[in-house]
């Protein structure tokens, strides 16, 4: 069964936070944990900007983290983990290990492409990443142009001057007697559709101020750098197995909001983190858990998707 909606913070064990720059043109989202959780990733597409994804893999030792972020600012953007680490260890985050006295803040993140053209200076993106930990609350969740999403842009199918808005957006729902909720940077060369409707609630646009739906002859994934970053969160207390496989399910479900999607130069990607505050329903049969749990994401990655577009577009921040 899809979650119920529910309105508000984000999962127990987790919060979040957006610094953006004055202006308004970049920043970074970073959602910080209580203690070191459980984490995966699922990267689809061709052309990703991230920041210490080898050991979230199944066989790696040290599948936790402290803090997944997002940021603008392509690669430029990946500084932001050595801020976002200078926060949490200043709060009494981190951890020691083999023995050594200094904490570690283990942290992994990934950038979209929002740079403007020409040679104008790149801003700073350690201080925004420490601001955006800063930030961090457990709710409620800013959409929209903020953050992450401050500069990030849609529908570039027939070029950036035709493009809209892309932005943040945060949908949460429950399952069982936990929470799950995802987290969607959205910076599409594609278009976004609402699947409940079949309408395009953003894209390129004809010279009317039309959305014009993306197809074979009308569409050229090639010309922009473009990406959609994601986090699947839920309090429940599962293994990175069954995190992972929650994860590639909500993570093909976004393909029904956004089309064109995985493109050759996109750097989609969709992180899990599990915090393990509520436990994990009781599996009726192997896998149980895992498809439940995607099931569950899947809804909120598409509500996240199209809220956080029109969040975006309206010209305003949305609190949901």
């Amino acid at each position: 069964m899809p979650p119920d909606p529910v309105p508000g913070p984000i999962v127990a064990g987790a919060r979040l936070g957006h610094a953006t720059t004055a202006e308004g043109t970049t920043g970074v989202t970073a959602v910080v944990f209580d203690r070191a959780t459980p984490t995966v990733v699922d990267v689809r597409g061709g052309a990703s900007a991230t920041y210490d994804l080898a050991s979230l893999g199944l066989s790696a030792t040290f599948g936790r983290r402290w803090a997944i972020f997002f940021a603008g600012g392509s690669v430029f953007g990946l500084d932001a983990a050595a801020g976002i680490r200078e926060r949490i260890r200043e709060e009494g985050g981190g951890h020691a290990v083999f023995e050594q006295p200094r904490r570690i803040a283990p942290v992994s993140g990934a950038a979209l492409f929002d740079l403007p053209p020409g040679d104008g200076p790149v801003p700073e993106y350690r201080p925004l990443g420490y601001a955006a930990a800063r930030a961090a609350r457990p709710g409620p969740v800013a959409t929209g142009r903020v953050g992450a999403g401050a500069g990030a842009t849609v529908g570039k199918y027939r070029g950036r001057d035709r493009a809209m808005h892309g932005g943040i957006g945060w949908a949460t729902g429950r399952l069982g007697g936990g929470r799950v909720g995802v987290l969607v940077a959205l910076n599409a060369s594609g278009a976004i559709r609402d699947p409940a409707t079949g309408r395009w609630v953003a894209g390129a646009r004809d010279l009317r101020g039309r959305i014009v739906a993306p197809g074979p002859a009308r569409t050229d994934a090639g010309s922009e750098p473009n990406t959609t970053l994601a986090l699947l969160a839920t309090d429940l207390a599962v293994d990175r197995p069954t995190l992972y496989r929650a994860v590639a399910i909500a993570h093909a479900a976004l393909g029904a909001a956004i089309v064109p999607f995985h493109a050759s130069v996109d750097g989609d990607l969709m992180f899990g983190a599990a915090t393990g505050t509520a436990p994990a329903p009781w599996e009726r049969r192997p896998g149980a858990t895992a498809d439940a749990l995607g099931l569950a994401a899947a809804e909120c990655a598409v509500r996240a998707a199209v809220d956080g577009v029109r969040a975006a577009n309206a010209g305003r921040r949305r609190r949901s």
